[in-house]
């Protein structure tokens, strides 16, 4: 028996991954967040297979289900929105799942910022203005923040921020971030990317507190912060300069 957790991406159905699709297929179990996880995905559920929403359960009755599942030798399909990776709740249900020795798998999904890089029409790294993005949100009532990790830390670098699970700190994050970016950075709010009401509002550190007013946005949103948003004026990577030899050109 085996949990498989999976990467279920931002929102639209044709997102998941294939190996996610016939992971689900194949289990008799299926556990997933109602509240982000297209419902969609669930046609891909085996015919008589436990279908389980989590949006209402804690961690202790997410533990039982598989437990449960356990007993019956039944494997089990984890669904989480977006990537595994960041912001998924994952290690504590792995300790719950090591501390009963069942196997487990994971499969990476789509996620939240490369949905909206797409939605946006962007890279997030340009040359010249940002090589990095950052991933990052703000204190809230799941979790606070570590001490070092602030906005204006790594606002510091001047790199792309992409700021989870903070659209209700909006003021906040302007506060911290337009003495490092200037008023006139570009911003753009994502909301619910890849999903049917999929909507972005464009500002800059100046004025996005007011846009966002006048289009109020209640959940599943992503703060992107950035020069790299709107560039003009930068370099060409040399990547592909004709003059810059490498491996797989031939030299004349």
């Amino acid at each position: 028996m085996t949990v498989h957790f999976i990467g279920a991406g931002p929102g639209a159905a044709d997102l998941m991954t294939l190996r996610g699709r016939d992971l689900i297929a194949r289990c008799k179990v299926c556990l997933y967040a109602g509240s982000i996880v297209p419902p969609e995905v669930l046609a891909w559920c085996p015919a008589g297979a436990r279908i389980v929403d989590t949006a209402p359960l804690s961690l202790d009755d997410i533990e039982a289900e598989f437990v449960a599942a356990q007993a019956l030798g039944h494997d089990v399909a984890r669904l989480h929105s977006g990537d595994l990776s960041i912001y998924s709740a994952l290690a504590e249900q792995i300790r719950r799942l090591e501390k009963h020795g069942i196997a487990y798998t994971l499969t990476p999904g789509v996620p939240a910022f490369a949905a909206a890089s797409a939605v946006l029409g962007r890279e997030f790294t340009v040359p010249g203005l940002a090589q990095s993005l950052v991933i990052t949100r703000v204190s809230g009532r799941a979790s606070a923040m570590p001490a070092g990790e602030t906005l204006a830390a790594f606002g510091a670098t001047g790199a792309t921020l992409a700021i989870h699970l903070a659209i209700h700190a909006l003021e906040q994050v302007v506060e911290e971030l337009a003495p490092l970016y200037g008023s006139d950075c570009p911003v753009a709010v994502v909301v619910e990317a890849s999903r049917p009401g999929e909507r972005v509002i464009r500002g800059t550190l100046g004025d996005i507190v007011a846009q966002v007013a006048a289009a109020p946005v209640e959940r599943t949103a992503l703060i992107l912060v950035g020069r790299a948003l709107a560039p003009e004026d930068f370099r060409e990577s040399a990547l592909y300069d004709a003059a810059y030899q490498r491996r797989f050109r031939g030299r004349e």
